[in-house]
């Protein structure tokens, strides 16, 4: 095989190979000056298939990876949904509201925020227009702060219920309540992402930078750069301050309840515990539930820390640092937030017993093995009354297995 002779003639027409244009042809272009091995084998080209492959492989993971975040977010947040829109029992619990409106958020980022992030992350390149990147952008505010509103107000409810009025909390805390907080969670990250975001208040100052990097080399991206007054005001809005009175209000249910834990144990080896009536009973098994479902609550916020505090960490040091976080750094902290809306559900499946029971009543369409089980049996009811606090069953004639009926109101 004769190599090839350049001439500036011929130049573009061997091999495709311009030697006055090397920014265009990569030397492993040269076939003509490759020296081949005893073999007849080109070692340049067995490396930049041996290149191919690594990269080949680390694509087909990262699809993988992305699209099992995506996909276990949408079903753990639907199911979630569906839990508590199917299970009376969880209804009845204003705590679940909050939880509803929060796995409806994560939906929403798995749905309208992840698979275009995914999409730009693995081809390197944005090609939706700089209008639906606005949008876009502006919903991953959106929604990323609802989520962690969602869960301050979840911590703000436990602990007015547990520590500062409990007898009177399902009095207090009427659906219209519920609703204003559930609203103001969205109300306020509307305000601190479309409107700033659409307008461009984020961009005042660093506009010439931001048009740099949106066109870098051949390909566009989706930029979302802020200025210093923008990170600081979005961030302590979106999550300090609610992370501070998460931190204060689950610090202060956890000291109460080691409080009611001190008083129990006095009661019980004092041999009070067997002369409490049913009043101080139902009250003592509601503080354990509540407990624990404080303790539940404060491992999600726990793990919503540990996913988003890098980002918001990173948000607001950039700007201090002439933005010169690199662009991998960021994509990874923001993903390990996003990886937060695919917890929640997992963490619910597995810390709270109401949630696992609907769980497997859902997967397991209805099965009886998991539903409730009656204690009367069919047939069987009873009247109850309270007096004076005390929970009293009343002589009727369906009430042949009195004890049954105990048993039931002493639950």
């Amino acid at each position: 095989m004769r190599g090839c002779e350049f001439s500036r003639e011929d130049s573009e027409s061997c091999h495709g190979f311009d030697p006055r244009a090397p920014h265009r042809n990569g030397p492993l272009r040269i076939y003509g000056y490759m020296n081949q091995s005893s073999t007849g084998q080109m070692p340049e080209m067995e490396e930049v298939d041996t290149n191919e492959s690594n990269g080949l492989a680390k694509r087909v993971a990262l699809i993988s990876f992305l699209s099992l975040v995506m996909l276990m977010s949408v079903l753990g947040n639907l199911l979630v949904m569906v839990a508590v829109c199917k299970d009376r029992q969880l209804r009845k619990i204003k705590t679940n509201y909050f939880i509803v409106s929060l796995a409806f958020a994560d939906l929403l980022v798995s749905v309208l925020v992840m698979p275009f992030g995914a999409i730009e992350l693995i081809h390197q390149n944005w090609i939706y227009g700089e209008t639906f990147c606005l949008v876009r952008t502006s919903l991953d505010v959106l929604l990323t702060t609802a989520s962690i509103l969602h869960l301050c107000c979840i911590s703000l409810d436990r602990y007015y219920a547990i520590c500062c009025q409990p007898l009177v909390y399902r009095n207090k805390m009427t659906p219209l309540r519920v609703a204003l907080m559930i609203g103001g969670c969205w109300i306020i990250p509307t305000v601190i992402s479309f409107l700033p975001i659409m307008q461009g208040w984020n961009s005042i100052g660093i506009n010439d930078l931001i048009e740099k990097r949106k066109f870098s080399g051949n390909s566009t991206v989706c930029v979302f750069m802020v200025n210093k007054p923008y990170a600081l005001t979005c961030s302590v809005v979106a999550f300090y301050l609610p992370l501070i009175l998460m931190v204060l209000a689950y610090q202060r249910i956890y000291i109460t309840a080691r409080a009611h834990a001190r008083q129990i144990s006095m009661l019980q080896r004092a041999g009070g515990a067997g002369n409490a009536d049913s009043a101080d009973h139902q009250r003592n098994h509601r503080m354990r539930t509540e407990t624990k479902a404080a303790k539940t609550l404060c491992i999600i916020m726990g793990c919503f820390c540990l996913c988003w505090a890098p980002f918001f960490i990173t948000n607001v040091v950039d700007p201090f640092i002439d933005y010169s976080v690199p662009e991998q750094l960021w994509a990874a902290c923001l993903w390990l937030g996003y990886i937060n809306s695919m917890l929640n559900p997992i963490l619910y499946a597995f810390l709270n017993k109401s949630f696992r029971r609907a769980f497997l009543i859902i997967l397991c369409c209805g099965h009886k093995r998991y539903r409730r089980p009656s204690i009367l049996g069919p047939g069987v009811t009873c009247t109850a009354t309270q007096i004076n606090g005390s929970t009293h069953v009343l002589k009727t004639p369906q009430s042949l297995r009195r004890h049954s009926c105990l048993h039931l109101l002493r639950r």
